[in-house]
């Protein structure tokens, strides 16, 4: 896959959206650095990218100490292990893979006082996928709940990271149940704005489906080593 630039990268974004009939086109993007070196995200910092995700802890803490002039972001994408959620909650603006009440409550307790209260999206399991780490829709209205009592997480929103899949039409489905979770719970008062979905290869159907934010690696770095 041929690197593209984060202007190309938007400009893909305004096209999908038009060709959707997204009237709310406001897609975010978020750049995925894990693995990649401080001098590869100033490139992209130079081109105008601010809002980085990281998966790798002790990797992005160096860069986000390296990096610490520039005005960046950071959203924490990976994996969360109890004994991580304090330099989490101290290092980064965002969490998009909380899946368990225990994790919010470590993420909350943790949060520097001084720091404002730390934007989480609630992971979903989209795929039923074992492997995979998420909630299941089932139990999601109660985890909204709980969290939303955290006096240092402001709740924004659903992430997922479904299966992957080749046609279009497979990859929108489980976006599509995502979607329908998350109006549910617009509905009913919840007040969220994010939906965290979509990478390089299924990013398209992501904003068929009503994503606000999109997690790009690849496109933006090429394939990692």
């Amino acid at each position: 896959m041929d690197i593209k630039t984060r202007s190309e990268i938007q400009a893909e974004i305004t096209r999908l959206a038009n060709k959707y009939q997204r009237t709310d086109n406001n897609i975010s993007l978020l750049a995925v650095s894990k693995t990649r070196s401080a001098t590869e995200i100033e490139l992209l910092i130079n081109q105008g990218q601010l809002c980085f995700g990281e998966n790798y802890l002790q990797e992005a803490t160096e860069k986000i100490e390296t990096l610490k002039e520039h005005d960046l972001e950071w959203h924490y994408i990976g994996k969360i292990q109890s004994n991580k959620t304090r330099l989490i909650a101290t290092h980064f603006d965002w969490v998009h893979t909380v899946d368990r009440l225990k994790i919010a409550q470590r993420l909350n307790d943790q949060r520097p006082a001084e720091l404002a209260p730390i934007k989480v999206c609630l992971q979903v399991n989209s795929s039923g996928e074992a492997s995979k780490g998420g909630i299941s829709f089932d139990e999601l209205p109660t985890l909204v709940k709980e969290v939303n009592q955290l006096e240092h997480i402001e709740l924004r929103g659903l992430m997922t990271l479904p299966a992957p899949a080749d046609e279009l039409e497979q990859q929108r489905l489980p976006f599509k149940a995502v979607r329908a979770a998350f109006d549910s719970l617009r509905q009913q008062g919840v007040d969220l704005d994010t939906l965290s979905m979509g990478t390089t290869n299924d990013f398209e159907a992501a904003i068929a489906e009503g994503a606000t934010m999109i997690r790009i690696g690849t496109a933006l770095f090429g394939a990692r080593q």
